[in-house]
């Protein structure tokens, strides 16, 4: 009977220690929701975030007025019960094509800061690998690109691309990325060259493993600030190169094509300008902001109720790491 208790038992506690490690993402998403959500900066993005989301989606199948219905009678029109926000210089309704281009825009974010996530971590594995000729070569190449304006790389891909949402997305994707490089390259050679690092490499991991289990988790509050940046950036970069004629092509809704449909008349008609504006203005403070207060709460030093979470995680795993080769041992003396 007491053996079978303690066969019973020693299992109970392994697997309430692996439950425990195995709820700890969800836990540790739900502490970093409620550590943005306590700062005043923090209410302020994640609900201008929630409510650009929400807006793309429902566009996807809702808008007030159709998209490519036109009143030529009523043209550059206040806001009313019909059009809550006007109309534009063709009759369109202001609102519908704004709400229609917030999917657009959110698309080209996205896609963006995927590309300048997944381009500078290339860039980055590149300047802290162990042969130095790689590393010396990645570093003066970062550093040459880098002085190559955003624009002139879409101006030379609207040449075979024309104007497209691709050329938004490689151009500003290639750009950030070598941003990213730069300013995560200490951080992450710091991280490279640690005894934890040395230790995972003497006992054989590889370069890829190092550089997901070890140097990306050292340099995730820099990644957070530069891809807020980066997702910021981006829908400027949209409005600037859409009135060039370089970025969204005519007839795709978005923001920068509001912007640029309206601005010619902004002495006449301030307010098919101001809706637009507003707009880019909110959600490039708030994705500015978002970084910040995202890297302070993704950081166990700064955020308490994470520190503890990680150290009672560590804990419960080893508990029940210690416990079930304790009952190892009980039942090999029996």
């Amino acid at each position: 009977m007491s053996n079978t208790m303690r066969k019973v038992r020693s299992p109970g506690a392994g697997e309430t220690a692996a439950h425990t490690v195995a709820h700890k993402p969800l836990r540790r998403f739900s502490i970093v929701l409620q550590s943005i959500w306590r700062r005043g900066e923090g209410k302020f993005t994640l609900i201008v975030l929630t409510l650009w989301l929400a807006v793309a989606l429902v566009s996807l199948v809702w808008t007030p007025q159709s998209l490519w219905t036109t009143d030529g009678y009523h043209v550059w029109a206040k806001p009313s019960a019909s059009h809550w926000l006007g109309t534009d210089g063709t009759g369109a309704d202001v609102f519908s094509w704004l709400m229609a281009g917030s999917r657009t825009n959110l698309l080209i974010v996205v896609l963006t800061v995927v590309l300048s996530a997944v381009w500078g971590l290339a860039l980055v594995a590149a300047m802290v690998a162990r042969t130095p000729a790689l590393a010396g070569t990645s570093v003066v190449v970062v550093d040459a690109l880098i002085s190559i304006p955003t624009v002139l790389i879409a101006l030379i891909l609207a040449v075979p691309l024309g104007a497209s949402i691709a050329v938004i997305v490689v151009a500003c994707g290639f750009g950030y990325g070598l941003n990213l490089a730069r300013v995560a390259r200490p951080a992450a050679l710091l991280a490279a060259r640690s005894a934890y690092v040395e230790s995972a490499r003497a006992n054989g991991a590889s370069g890829w493993r190092v550089l997901v289990s070890h140097i990306i988790p050292n340099i995730l509050p820099v990644l957070a600030v530069q891809l807020s940046l980066s997702a910021g950036t981006a829908v400027l970069a949209e409005s600037g190169l859409t009135y060039l004629g370089i970025g969204v092509p005519s007839g795709v809704p978005s923001w920068g094509h509001s912007l640029a449909t309206s601005v010619k008349l902004i002495n006449v008609f301030p307010l098919t300008v101001l809706w637009p504006g507003l707009i880019v203005t909110m959600v490039v403070v708030a994705l500015n902001v978002f970084g910040d207060v995202l890297r302070d709460a993704v950081d166990p030093v700064a955020s308490p109720a994470l520190r503890q979470t990680v150290a009672v995680a560590s804990d419960a795993r080893n508990t029940g790491v210690t416990e079930t080769a304790e009952a190892d041992g009980e039942e090999d003396e029996r």
